[in-house]
């Protein structure tokens, strides 16, 4: 069974049983308009919507809401494969308060959702989440905002196999920690990061767990800062009976954290590190409870509260 044929059986159901849908004919492509959006609308060009929810559930499987101006469009819950797409009009903006998650994902395990260009900003009020994964084939960001939440920015915690792609985003100023990854269940996790910005985060910029699931986790972060951090820069953590949880940093920094770099719970989390800058930290970095952390020796650790302990080096092949 194809991914669009899984992710439509529950509209297929509904015809075979002859019970009524929706009149309204869905459109591969939406859009929404904060100056002339109308959520009675069916989010054609001419007509958009004003609110994401609405676009949302008015696209087809497989297609793309796109941002006509700028303004904010309001908490989203996604359930299908869809792309939420501002290429530059302005903000695109999801405001978050009072315990509410600005982007919630609860699609089929052969769905992936692609935002491109969001702001999702927390204004107090009762604590929020910025963004939530619970189920899926795949999530990417791009070219995002997401910070000043009570709680995290972003949590992902898949429930099966799944991957994550986050790339020219920005997570600060949350309560919690900038990303969180904890799976559950025995899938296996791919989790890529590329010039990702994590800064002044309370409890950590990034932050990789395997500690609930019994699958694989393997996580990248290629060209990322994590700074001002009230706790880690860069986390992994797995214990014995979950997990195998890598993570990789490269070319990135860990700088101004409480500690720049930790690998802890068991020999199932490993933090590996080439060609980083670890600096300014009240702790460069902590190794414990059997947990593994190598250096490719060519990283620069200078100028940390601790006196710049070098972790043990990674063979070279």
């Amino acid at each position: 069974m194809t991914r669009s044929m899984q992710c439509v059986t529950v509209l297929a159901g509904l015809l075979a049983l002859g019970l009524p849908v929706s009149a309204q004919a869905q459109l591969s492509r939406t859009f929404v308009s904060a100056a002339l959006g109308n959520d009675a609308n069916d989010c054609d060009r001419a007509t958009p919507c004003r609110t994401f929810q609405a676009a949302h559930d008015k696209t087809n499987n497989g297609g793309e809401i796109a941002v006509v101006d700028p303004g904010g469009y309001g908490a989203v819950t996604i359930t299908k494969t869809i792309s939420i797409v501002n290429d530059g009009v302005g903000e695109a903006s999801i405001l978050v308060s009072g315990g509410v998650v600005g982007v919630t994902i609860n699609a089929a395990a052969d769905c992936s959702v692609n935002l491109r260009g969001i702001t999702i900003q927390g204004i107090g009020f009762g604590g929020g989440t910025g963004l939530r994964f619970n189920s899926g084939r795949a999530l990417t960001i791009e070219n995002s905002v997401i910070r000043n939440h009570t709680r995290n920015g972003v949590e992902f915690q898949p429930n099966a196999k799944s991957t994550l792609a986050l790339s020219n985003t920005l997570l600060a100023d949350n309560g919690g920690v900038g990303l969180v990854v904890v799976p559950s269940g025995s899938g296996a996790v791919g989790v890529s990061l590329s010039r990702v910005e994590a800064y002044n985060n309370s409890f950590g910029g990034f932050n990789v767990f395997g500690t609930g699931s019994t699958g694989a986790v393997n996580a990248t972060a290629a060209e990322c800062t994590a700074a001002n951090n009230g706790g880690s820069g860069f986390a992994v953590v797995s214990t014995a009976g979950h997990a195998v949880t890598n993570l990789m940093v490269v070319r990135s920094m860990a700088a101004n954290n409480a500690t720049g770099l930790i690998a802890t719970g068991g020999a199932t989390a490993t933090l590996r590190v080439g060609q980083s800058v670890v600096t300014g930290n009240t702790t460069s970095w902590s190794a414990s409870s059997g947990a593994i952390l190598r250096s490719y020796g060519d990283n620069k650790i200078d100028g940390n509260g601790d006196g710049d302990p070098g972790p043990i080096l990674l063979a070279k092949k």
